[in-house]
């Protein structure tokens, strides 16, 4: 009778011989916390550990491991949509993060709707994760407020809602960089495209652009402040209205990147030069920002350390200790679209 080619599939104990170990350490390494791993063993011992592993190609029992802990070492994120690019990138960053903490990550779309919020964070719940990231909080907080009554950790990343652990870009300092940047070109008459009213990066990069011109001594009337969707569509919308008035804006600031490009696309249809007629400036500087036939000046965020340092955040939580929020500080990208040109005041 032949033997079977079929490797035996690799156990804790396989491994424990292998490396030299005792077999509890090697659970504690491959199927505890990042705590309980750090507390078993040595770093150098615990990445042999997982170089066995590799090689012999271990497979965990998650049912087996929840028995055991009673975690399931699994966070379920939520998003408006993964299909946003910034979104995209924010998520990469806790799926990374969440691989150095031994925790495996699933995502869901809210469309930024409360009811599919509500749906999604239950069904969630229903997975029995260890534990949530919110990428979708309305600025109201009042779901958030009432889902921290059932002691669930989670973290807030991207926008923060409350007083609820988040880790964002500091959003009011972003908007300040860009009006800084308009000022210093000469720019007085401007105007935002100030995305969703219930998203805090919105509200505070339109808060923070609006407060420095005041200081300047040149008050953004709230007619030139429109509110629109975070897309190319609402964008070129809400460009549409800003050149309506008479006389219009010399200069742009649109809260992200692809309502940026709606609004370069208006001006194209109105014969507008960007960076000499009209200045533009975006945000977030997704990369495609710099590919344009006009690169588009825009406001740096560091979305993928956004995305780990709130899984971080939450494996503190998880392990019983605070999080404070944190807000990482952005950068301003200046290129073509706001290029200095001859500006006209009246």
């Amino acid at each position: 009778m032949a033997r079977s080619d079929r490797r035996r599939p690799a156990t804790l104990r396989t491994i424990a011989q292998a490396a030299g170990v005792d077999v509890s350490t090697v659970s504690r390494v491959l199927n505890g916390s990042a705590e309980d791993a750090q507390r078993a063993a040595s770093r150098e011992t615990a990445e042999e550990i997982r170089r066995w592993a590799a090689r012999l190609d271990y497979r965990p029992n998650p049912h087996a491991t929840s028995l055991r802990t009673r975690r399931s070492n699994l966070v379920g994120v939520l998003v408006p949509r993964l299909s946003d690019l910034v979104l995209a990138t924010v998520y990469e960053g806790i799926e990374d993060a969440a691989a150095r903490h031994g925790l495996t990550t699933f995502v869901m779309n809210s469309h930024d709707r409360p009811e599919q919020q509500r749906a999604r964070t239950e069904l969630a719940l229903s997975r029995h994760v260890d534990g949530l990231v919110f990428g979708d909080a309305h600025t109201g907080a009042a779901f958030l407020d009432e889902f921290a009554e059932r002691r669930v950790p989670f973290v807030l990343v991207s926008r923060h809602a409350g007083r609820h652990p988040s880790v964002t870009c500091d959003d009011r300092l972003g908007g300040r960089l860009v009006a800084d940047h308009f000022l210093a070109l000469g720019h007085r008459r401007v105007g935002v495209i100030a995305g969703e009213p219930f998203a805090s990066t919105g509200a505070d990069r339109t808060a923070g652009f609006v407060d420095r011109y005041r200081e300047a001594g040149f008050p953004v009337p709230d007619s030139h402040v429109v509110h629109c969707g975070f897309d190319a569509a609402g964008g070129r919308d809400a460009a549409e209205r800003l050149l309506r008035h008479d006389p219009p804006p010399t200069a742009v600031f649109a809260v992200n990147d692809f309502a940026a490009i709606g609004a370069l696309g208006a001006l194209r249809d109105h014969g507008l030069r960007p960076g000499q007629d009209v200045a533009v400036a975006g945000y977030n500087d997704t990369p495609l920002a710099a590919e344009l036939p006009i690169p588009l000046t825009s406001v740096v965020s560091p979305m993928r350390e956004m995305g780990a340092r709130a899984l971080d955040l939450l494996a503190e939580l998880l392990a019983g200790r605070t999080a404070p929020s944190e807000r990482l500080r952005p950068r301003l990208a200046v290129r073509a679209s706001t290029a200095p040109g001859t500006v006209e005041e009246s």
